[in-house]
């Protein structure tokens, strides 16, 4: 694709470029990341594409714009627009309680004790928890990888978060309503499974598979192509192979793109986490966003509904270093909110980088990135595939050398 100038957007070509420059010393060049894919637009126009790095172990081919990665956590954004589509047909409110929708959760109480063996104590909740709950990661849940609970120790003992095997998204839903809440609904935030429960919720509102709410709701109509949970026959050689690191081995090869369980269309449908994109395709959902929902003439949601999306919905209007009790987050916590789907920055002095109030964004953990600014109107996509994501500042390095090119 040809893009736009770089000056007759507001930004230094020289400038961008040693973006690329910075990445392939410090990331590429050590083997500290396999390959790196960096788009950087304004008003929708990309000013800058670049691809770095080999798309496959043992292979000179280098990625391309063509090239497929698991955008894992950034599958979230997107199931939560699924969901504020259906919250515009009437059909469903934030304030909803959630067992209204998956009865499954009606009698789910927070932790009063028990795990490792011993049964678990509950008591019941403050409040019902809502959909806005979900949204915004005050429900309650946990995921497995946090190792700080006896509850996420229960869900890796359930495999709860196992894509290709186990549960069904009904099934995964049932068996999240035995295990206990860590803490009663909107008192505190813990980055979590909730935005999978999210997608069982659209399912079962929309009465469609949310694999096929998804392709007929969204990704047509916005023409992304090239997104999906299972990678289809005739695209898998477009798949780059993914890393996890090692502490003692460094990188190593964790999903290999010619023989990737992301070709096959998994078990367990994850809103929170499973879909497979390309930087274009996911730089034509956040177009979408910065456009107050609609693209190329086709309206996916109302332009109220993005501002309602993308203001902190956290209670007290607390921030994450506030709210968060996990040891695990993908945001500098301090002056960061929380919105309907997003992180969204509410002091950009307390966040030490630059940037604008409301700008909103989040990643994934193969360490995948995204921005949207609706003050500048820009947008960033990063993409590489190496988890887990907080292992470099290379998205903290990004955003403030992407800014410093602006003029």
């Amino acid at each position: 694709m040809t893009n736009a100038r770089p000056a007759d957007l507001g930004f230094d070509a020289g400038r961008l470029a040693a973006i690329d420059r910075f990445v392939k010393a410090r990331y590429l060049d050590t083997g500290l990341l396999p390959h790196a894919q960096l788009l950087v637009a304004r008003e929708g126009e990309v000013v800058h594409l670049s691809s770095q790095g080999s798309a496959r172990e043992g292979e000179d081919a280098a990625i391309t714009e063509a090239s497929l990665f698991r955008i894992a956590s950034m599958t979230k954004p997107v199931t939560s627009v699924a969901f504020m589509m259906l919250v515009e047909e009437g059909r469903v409110a934030l304030d909803t309680p959630v067992h209204h929708v998956l009865p499954e959760l009606k009698n789910v109480g927070v932790y009063a004790g028990g795990g490792a063996g011993v049964p678990f104590a509950t008591r019941a909740t403050d409040e019902p928890m809502r959909m806005v709950d979900l949204l915004r990661h005050t429900a309650g849940f946990t995921y497995g990888f946090q190792n700080r609970s006896n509850i996420d120790a229960a869900h890796r003992e359930l495999k709860l978060e196992n894509w290709h095997g186990g549960h069904d998204l009904d099934g995964f839903v049932a068996e999240l309503g035995k295990l206990p809440l860590e803490f009663s609904p909107g008192t505190q935030w813990n980055y979590s499974v909730a935005t999978d429960v999210l997608g069982a919720v659209v399912q079962r509102v929309s009465g469609m598979p949310l694999d096929r709410f998804f392709a007929e709701r969204i990704f047509q109509p916005l023409g992304m192509q090239d997104t999906f949970f299972a990678v289809p026959e005739d695209k898998i050689d477009r798949l780059t192979d993914c890393y996890t690191f090692v502490p003692g081995k460094g990188r190593q090869l964790y999903d290999r793109g010619a023989a990737s369980a992301w070709s096959r269309m998994p078990r367990l449908v994850s809103g929170g986490g499973g879909l497979v994109s390309t930087a274009l395709d996911y730089h034509r959902f956040c177009t979408m966003c910065l456009n107050g929902g609609v693209l190329d003439g086709t309206r996916i949601l109302g332009r109220k509904t993005i501002e309602l999306m993308t203001i902190n919905h956290l209670p007290g209007k607390a921030d994450l270093s506030v709210m968060s009790k996990s040891l695990f987050s993908e945001t500098q916590n301090a002056g960061t909110g929380f919105g309907l789907g997003f992180a969204v920055t509410i002091d950009v002095a307390r966040s030490m980088m630059p940037g604008s109030v409301g700008e909103y964004y989040w990643g994934g953990m193969f360490s995948t990135a995204f921005f949207i600014d609706p003050v500048e109107r820009i947008n960033m996509v990063f993409m590489t595939q190496l988890s887990p994501s907080s292992l470099y500042p290379i998205r903290r390095e990004l955003k403030t050398m992407i800014y410093a090119a602006m003029t």
